[in-house]
């Protein structure tokens, strides 16, 4: 075989032994910073108010909407709420409310009962479908946002603010978002602890 052409080859091999080792790197990259993003996200509960454009809050939604769901029943519905009288409304109704005031935006969500056909199945899909809201605000510059629970205790009055009857909606908790106040937060901010995995897995 001509040296020359010999030279060539060996040089196009190379050249694709180095293309496939890169993307390899890449994706080994690519995984570890998935990884580490998920691991970073907080609750964030002290915010600046500062206004979040609607393609912002929609495209968090987005993310939301791909949750899984038994059946793909996609049972969820969310008020967005920006308005000062709909957010003072429900600031009275739990002990987090000035979370609620200070956020530029929250997303109220229920369980939509006409949509569900089973309830663990169901209450399931929302947890999904909130911890993709969280992931989603993570994934935005400067966004932070805290998953409030407390306000269940106050289900029905809920319900009423936004006229839904309970038979057919029930409230599933708040998420409220704003561009974080990184001063307190910092101050605010506590240890995050996790329990280690041998503490609640079992190999079989």
């Amino acid at each position: 075989m001509n040296t020359e052409i010999l030279r060539r080859k060996l040089c196009v091999l190379g050249k694709i032994y180095i293309m496939i080792f890169t993307h390899v790197l890449n994706m080994d990259l690519v995984k570890n910073d998935f990884l580490e993003f998920i691991k970073k996200r907080r609750s964030i509960r002290s915010f600046i108010y500062q206004k979040i454009d609607k393609n912002t809050i929609l495209s968090i939604l987005e993310c939301a909407r791909w949750a899984p769901s038994g059946n793909n029943s996609q049972p969820w519905r969310v008020c967005i709420v920006t308005h000062p009288t709909v957010k003072r409304m429900l600031s009275e109704l739990t002990k987090y409310g000035g979370i609620i005031e200070d956020a530029y935006v929250n997303f109220v969500v229920f369980l939509d009962l006409e949509r569900g056909y089973d309830r663990v199945k169901d209450i399931q899909a929302i947890g999904a479908f909130m911890q993709n809201i969280l992931l989603g605000v993570n994934a935005q510059e400067d966004l932070g946002a805290a998953w409030i629970g407390e306000i269940l205790n106050k289900k029905e009055e809920v319900n009423e603010i936004f006229k839904f009857p309970k038979d057919k909606f029930e409230l599933m908790g708040i998420i409220a978002i704003g561009y974080v106040d990184e001063a307190r937060a910092k101050v605010q901010q506590k240890e995050r602890k996790r329990r280690v995995l041998d503490e609640f897995i079992e190999w079989y």
